[in-house]
């Protein structure tokens, strides 16, 4: 049985979505040019000097994207909430903020209205990942600093029975569940691996928790077959996904039990694209087309964004599916930011870790990436560091095995080293998995 929070709009065919979106795009382009310097002044010098100038939802991508970048940047220049504010400050009634990993952190204020339109997308989300009524669901999330902490609104109005417990605390998720008979456990991909060995090296077997389903969110890693079928197999639970970005909504896909990709669940609120990495070209929503995610507010009041780009690559599945959701679904393959190109070879480090995978029980599933030099481009093969399994021993056959793997399905050159159990970092929430010689990566939007 296939559940829905807005049947008409989820089932909605695609032609008429368009159509909504289309006055939906006037009305928040027209919002932009009245309440946000930052908007006015950038779409005016890129040539379109008012909101009828800026054109039709179809002329879009004519209009300049939108940078984490420049985000930053205002926000440096007219603190504390950048000259992008095209609300009255006195009418937000929630300060999230970014982790900063990549930069300093950004503010993101939202007014009362835009709250109702991430719990409502939010909902949309987590009912496609299966969590319903009555559902006893394990929040790992922060409820601050991180928008991931909204996602608490959202399964409230589901009317999920929500046991909010944050990161770095594993043991009252265990007794969530031990105790209070919880079904469901909402945690980042790295969080469920961690929670399998923590169960492990205390002789307890993660099955036996009662967790019925994990929806993984956060990073990219729930859809990596390897890792999919690892968690399945250790909790006897079903895995879906979900995803969004801070800047536009911290839920925007949500994954059912098809388990074939997230369908997109901002209707009405979000608009979204398809582009070329590297050229910034649109790309049609063809089954099977990669490429980076772009979102559009269509309903923002506090700081709507116009043309974001993600950094989120994704890989589509444009065929219909079984649940009658008639978005489009996307399985996300990686980060452009994190993006390794080995001698004109792009790697993504989930890609590296999905083959690692392959080999266990051999190696626990942990890597860290080692680049030679700091930056995307690496002219010499990085290092990986892979860890063996407890009971197995250090073996150059292994080695060797891992890296003709990694060449045959990647198409890189990677050094693999194997090193001892429990060397490699694990995390309680977002796993890094390259680590730089020293400084910042360039980023492929600095190339």
């Amino acid at each position: 049985m296939s559940f829905h929070v807005d049947p008409e709009v989820e089932t909605r065919p695609e032609p008429a979505q368009r159509e909504r979106d289309r006055h939906a795009y006037r009305v928040q382009l027209a919002y932009l040019f009245d309440h946000s310097s930052f908007y006015r002044r950038k779409l005016t010098e890129a040539g379109f000097p008012d909101a009828t100038d800026a054109g039709d939802l179809d002329g879009i991508a004519a209009l300049p994207f939108t940078t984490k970048d420049e985000i930053r940047r205002s926000q440096a220049e007219h603190p504390p909430y950048g000259d992008h504010l095209a609300a009255p400050a006195d009418g937000i009634r929630r300060v999230y903020s970014t982790s900063g990993t990549t930069g300093e952190p950004c503010y993101i204020p939202v007014t009362a209205a835009d709250l109702g339109t991430w719990s409502r997308i939010g909902a949309r989300s987590y009912t496609s990942a299966g969590v319903r009524a009555a559902q006893r669901i394990v929040l790992t999330y922060n409820a601050g600093p991180f928008v991931a902490g909204a996602v608490l609104d959202s399964l409230t109005a589901i009317g999920a029975t929500v046991i909010p417990v944050g990161s770095g605390n594993t043991e009252r998720v265990v007794r969530a569940f031990q105790r209070l008979g919880a079904e469901t456990l909402a945690c980042t991909p790295s969080y469920a691996l961690y929670l399998t060995e923590w169960c492990a090296a205390r002789g307890l077997d993660p099955a036996g928790l009662g967790v019925r389903r994990l929806c993984l969110a956060g990073e990219p890693g729930g859809g990596e077959a390897a890792i999919r079928s690892q968690l399945e197999a250790a909790f006897r639970a079903i895995v879906t996904e979900a995803m969004g970005i801070g800047d536009v909504s911290p839920s925007l896909w949500g994954e059912c039990d098809d388990q074939q990709g997230m369908h997109f669940c901002g209707q009405d609120y979000v608009h979204i694209e398809l582009v070329d990495p590297a050229s910034g070209q649109p790309l049609a929503w063809r089954d099977g087309a990669e490429g980076e995610l772009v979102y559009t507010a269509l309903r923002r009041e506090a700081v709507p964004m116009l043309r974001l780009r993600s950094r989120d690559r994704v890989v589509v599945n444009a065929r219909p599916c079984p649940c009658g959701r008639t978005s489009v679904r996307v399985r996300c393959v990686g980060r452009t930011d994190d993006l390794l190109i080995v001698r004109g070879v792009n790697v993504f480090p989930t890609a590296v870790r999905a083959v690692v995978h392959e080999f266990r029980p051999r190696v626990s599933g942990a890597v860290l990436i080692r680049p030679r030099i700091t930056g995307v481009r690496q002219d010499q093969p990085p290092t990986v560091l892979v860890e063996l399994a407890d009971a197995e021993q250090p073996d150059d056959g292994l080695a060797g095995e891992i890296e003709t793997a990694i060449r045959a399905k990647l198409v890189a050159r990677m050094r693999v080293e194997l090193v001892r159990p429990g060397t490699l970092p694990r995390s309680e929430y977002k796993l890094q998995l390259v680590d730089y010689p020293a400084g910042p990566p360039e980023t492929p939007a600095e190339r």
